[in-house]
């Protein structure tokens, strides 16, 4: 006889929490938007004040709804910025070891697609607006500052190419990657280091995304960013390798004189 697993019951608190959702989108509500009174909510959903409550501060905490009190209080539609989507995110990865290889894993593979959605799509201005960002970073750095402030504009170069994809999840993915690269500790580490950076063949693959995306040919900016991709990949791992070597050279003489001084 063939043995049926039970399916487990879902938290009446979670069942709630999806049926507003649903609500919100059914209803076409916005940010600014007032759901129901507390007392209709706990009659149109026959649940008890604390377990609506409880699902009020769910999708509070989610960052979907704010809870006012007093006079003209209630619950509200909020609007969900990528900044705090991007952050509950970082928050869940915290824990996980990030690397930069784990990081350009998943570049590898969206960038390019990144690429050739957003060519047919990106105009003229947000060309010039690639182009400018290049001039940051197209000369030596004069100081720890500027140093600092190129390696950053590298990343937002790709991010400008993600506000004219006409994929919001692959744009939002892509954009949370370079977040990534510039919170992880020792991509911060690399990019404080002050060994020249080699950027000439970086910067042409970008100045032939450019005209790739310009003749709107969406197969060679994707070809494109799969090479720059990759040569960053070993770029960035290259320098991670190096100081990591500078490290243990820093570290093994004092290992040294520990060991004479026993």
């Amino acid at each position: 006889m063939s043995q049926v697993e039970s399916i487990p019951r879902r938290k009446r608190t979670d069942e709630i929490v999806d049926a507003i959702k649903r609500m919100i989108v059914e209803h076409g509500l916005g940010p600014g938007d007032r759901l129901p009174q507390e007392r209709d909510l706990i009659a149109q959903f026959a649940a008890s004040k604390g377990t609506v409550r409880e699902a009020l501060k769910a999708l509070e905490v989610q960052g979907l709804i704010s809870v006012r009190t007093g006079p003209g209080g209630g619950a509200f539609i909020e609007r969900m910025s990528e900044g705090r989507a991007m952050s509950l995110l970082s928050n869940f990865l915290f824990a996980k070891n990030l690397t930069i290889a784990n990081v350009y894993e998943m570049r590898k593979v969206l960038e390019p697609q990144l690429a050739a959605s957003a060519t047919p799509h990106i105009d003229e201005a947000g060309l010039k607006r690639l182009e400018a960002i290049i001039r940051i970073y197209d000369h030596e750095p004069i100081d720890a500052t500027e140093r600092w402030n190129q390696r950053m504009a590298e990343l937002d170069f790709h991010g400008v190419v993600a506000e004219y994809s006409d994929n919001p999840i692959l744009a939002f993915t892509c954009r949370f990657l370079q977040r990534l690269l510039k919170e992880l500790t020792i991509a911060q580490d690399i990019y404080v280091q002050p060994e020249p950076v080699s950027r000439e063949s970086g910067i042409g693959h970008q100045r032939d995304l450019i005209a790739a995306m310009r003749k709107r040919d969406a197969a060679a900016a994707s070809a494109i960013l799969a090479e720059h991709m990759a040569e960053a990949e070993q770029h960035m791992l290259g320098l991670e390798a190096r100081l990591e070597d500078r490290f243990l050279e820093e570290i093994q003489p004092s290992q040294t004189r520990k060991r004479r001084s026993a």
